[in-house]
């Protein structure tokens, strides 16, 4: 009889309360998911530039990159890790990328469209006469895949230079 009135008294608190909803689970949250996994990256020319893991982190608020080069360089392996978030508020995706060189990028506009996420930073200067402007690309080529293409211009977005164009590949 006391297991019936548990059961029973268990039965209402479950369907009186609200179901408890993450912070960040609406969809807009959840369109840059298709970057989540553990990833062998790979430049144009088919070596290996490095591996990222990338984990939800904080709620489900906060897509985590952890990179590490394949190669060293000046004694070092390159490493750095990416903070990416859509922003409520603005309404747009934002990614903060630091390194172990004590380089920071602020990637303060994204936007998701056509499967895939395209960032970039506020003007910045690049030299004592040149203003210059980042954008960071991933584009989602199915489920073991994704191309991530870093650009710059120079001349106020007529132009763009390739940085980097990296293929990540689903480690299995």
């Amino acid at each position: 009889m006391k297991r019936f009135f548990f059961l029973l008294i268990l039965s209402f608190i479950s369907h009186t309360l609200p179901a408890q909803r993450l912070p960040c689970s609406g969809p807009e949250f959840r369109q840059f998911d298709f970057w989540i996994g553990e990833w062998e990256v790979f430049g144009k020319t088919g070596q290996k530039a490095g591996d990222s893991k990338i984990s939800l982190i904080l709620d489900s608020c906060i897509i985590l990159e952890e990179w590490t080069s394949a190669n060293m360089m000046q004694g070092l392996r390159y490493a750095g890790k990416s903070f990416n978030t859509w922003n409520r508020a603005l309404k747009e995706w934002q990614q903060t990328w630091v390194d172990n060189r004590g380089n920071t990028t602020a990637f303060t506009h994204g936007k998701f469209e056509d499967k895939r996420i395209i960032f970039t930073t506020d003007p910045f200067p690049f030299s004592k006469d040149t203003i210059a402007v980042r954008r960071l690309t991933f584009f989602d080529l199915g489920k073991d895949k994704v191309r991530q293409l870093g650009e710059i211009t120079k001349d106020k977005g007529t132009s763009w230079a390739m940085e980097y164009d990296l293929e990540y590949r689903r480690k299995k």
